[in-house]
């Protein structure tokens, strides 16, 4: 799959906004990304601006559980421990308490991945700057190990919710940043061949339609196939048939298949084509779900990302089914993004 896409690093922002439904945090968040020179000063600039909106409104609190010998009593006495340890002869005893503090996973993400932001010999240098004082904010707060288990191990609830955001962007610096903390540096892979720049084009699409129109319903899940399986085994060695995006009206279901590719088109021997997997993929869903359904006008877009090509506008009927090929520029304004987007729906 070709990934390496050269979209402005303003428009990568606003995909996220979108993708991630965060459209809040991005007016709440003030962030001007025209002067970011690459991605990694992108994400810091994000960084800095929803770091800076948390100690506003105070970070997150949380009770975490101590052992200690302690003098004074507190919380439970562990007896156990503190007969085999002699330690009430001495005038102490083991205690488990809990305290209300500020050295908690999320925090310990952030101050961490700020570190590595500021070991990036690439960063901005006002924005590594900004990144220095916020780290000094952190006092108290440790560094921990990053990895995909530790982002997982993240619990957040209604009233802390607010750090979904930031988080997302330091698991982005995670997946992307490699570390050399022995020459106390950093180096940023890319995150434009990152596979995920695949699902965060298609969640953007589907959230996109999900909030900036009200004609149809989006919708997703599975397509069954039409017709019958000669076994049991058969019908459990079938492919699924699930799709990206689906929305739905009373008089139309228009099923979006999102492919993230440089080229939409491929030349085999010597002609140019749509790419037959995908149209064969498409069509194979549209002619399914629309066998036995109520009538309705069932159709298909193959939609593409494109910045340095005229978009495409390819469109047929097979098998009384609307079919298309198009594409959305992303190397424009943010308001031609969205008008593009919402003139794919007109019929």
């Amino acid at each position: 799959m070709n990934m390496n896409i050269a979209i402005p690093i303003q428009n990568i922002y606003y995909l996220l906004c979108y993708a991630w439904n965060k459209l809040e945090e991005r007016d709440i968040v003030d962030v001007s990304v025209d002067d970011c020179k690459n991605i990694i000063d992108l994400f810091a600039k994000v960084l800095i601006g929803a770091t800076t909106h948390l100690f506003k409104r105070g970070l997150d609190r949380d009770y975490i559980e101590n052992h200690e010998d302690r003098s004074t009593l507190r919380g439970k006495v562990k007896f156990n421990p503190s007969v085999k340890r002699i330690l009430l002869h001495q005038g102490k005893a083991h205690c488990h308490f809990d305290d209300l503090h500020y050295n908690i996973l999320h925090n310990q993400i952030l101050k961490t991945t700020i570190h590595h932001l500021i070991l990036n010999k690439s960063l901005d240098r006002d924005l590594k700057d900004q990144l220095i004082g916020l780290y000094r904010r952190f006092h108290g707060i440790e560094e921990i190990g990053l990895s995909e288990r530790v982002f997982r191990s993240v619990r957040l609830h209604r009233n802390n919710y607010f750090y979904d955001f930031p988080l997302r962007v330091c698991e982005l610096v995670y997946d992307n940043l490699l570390v050399a903390e022995q020459k106390g540096s950093s180096k940023f892979r890319g995150y434009l061949q990152d596979k995920r720049m695949w699902q965060l084009f298609q969640e953007f699409v589907r959230n996109f339609y999900r909030l900036e129109q009200s004609q149809f319903r989006v919708i997703g899940g599975g397509i069954k196939w039409y017709g019958e399986a000669a076994s049991n085994q058969a019908r459990e060695l079938l492919p699924n048939m699930n799709t990206d995006i689906s929305l739905e009206s009373k008089e139309r279901k228009i099923i979006i298949d999102t492919k993230f590719y440089k080229q939409a088109l491929v030349t085999h021997h010597g002609k140019e084509m749509v790419r037959p997997d995908h149209l064969y993929q498409l069509f194979a869903y549209v002619k399914n779900d629309a066998m036995d359904c109520e009538p309705r006008r069932f159709e298909g877009l193959l939609l593409y990302p494109a910045v340095d090509t005229e978009p495409l506008d390819i469109k047929y009927t097979i098998h009384g089914h609307k079919l298309s090929v198009r594409s959305v520029n992303l190397n424009q304004d943010w308001r031609e993004i969205h008008n593009d987007l919402l003139g794919l729906l007109s019929v």
